[in-house]
């Protein structure tokens, strides 16, 4: 039993580190330019083979990162909406948009490399609809948020809603990634906290959700 335990513990370590080093190097250079001994040899994994091993292909170990950061964004989420219940204020819902994913990369430390993997991710078209899938699986109160945002803003045609939610992910996708490359880097930032980044992306997306529609010709 006890040598059992031991190599559930062994596989677990492994896995992690894979994960990590995957992680760290898609976000730098790309997913399509790292190859799995990279990976490896970034885990110090000296079995060159071991993506294949433990993931199989290199989608389904973007999918299991994907996955791993979707649950406890989730989770932030979810606690988030329990406190903002049946409100109208449309700031309310765009803040459960925004603060699970900049509380969970400030969470992470630094460096991290969650913000800048999935901006690598979602800008690649082969990629995107496996991010997309992997979101959707992941984050059911994404409806509910949905929903809210609908609520404040009734007169918004259904295409134009689908417009904008497209706008507002791009915002958080790219000024996570911007904020987080700088602190890795110790540059500068535009702001001075995690949460004062989130205020920022806050206003901005309320702007947004509120900006006149131009009727098509």
């Amino acid at each position: 039993m006890a040598e059992r335990t031991k190599r559930v513990e062994q596989v677990s370590a492994t896995r992690e580190a894979l994960l990590e080093a995957a992680e760290m190097l898609f976000a730098e250079r790309g997913v399509h330019a790292v190859t799995n001994r990279e990976i490896s040899a970034a885990a110090r994994q000296g079995n060159t083979a071991a993506v294949n091993y433990h993931f199989g292909t290199k989608i389904d170990l973007v999918r299991a990162i994907l996955r791993t950061h979707a649950e406890r964004i989730e989770t932030r989420r979810e606690l988030m909406m329990s406190y903002t219940g049946d409100s109208t204020d449309l700031r309310d819902w765009v803040a459960c948009a925004v603060r699970p994913v900049t509380g969970h990369v400030e969470a992470l430390g630094v460096p991290s490399w969650y913000a800048r993997f999935i901006a690598q991710v979602t800008a690649d078209p082969g990629l995107h609809a496996v991010a997309a899938e992997e979101f959707a699986r992941a984050s059911p109160s994404m409806g509910a948020l949905q929903n809210g945002l609908n609520r404040c803003l009734p007169h918004l045609p259904a295409e134009v809603h689908a417009e904008r939610e497209a706008m507002t992910r791009h915002l958080i996708t790219q000024m996570t990634a911007e904020r987080e490359r700088a602190l890795a880097n110790s540059a500068p930032t535009f702001r001075g906290s995690w949460h004062d980044t989130a205020n920022g992306l806050i206003d901005v997306i309320v702007a947004l959700w509120r900006a006149p529609v131009t009727p098509e010709d």
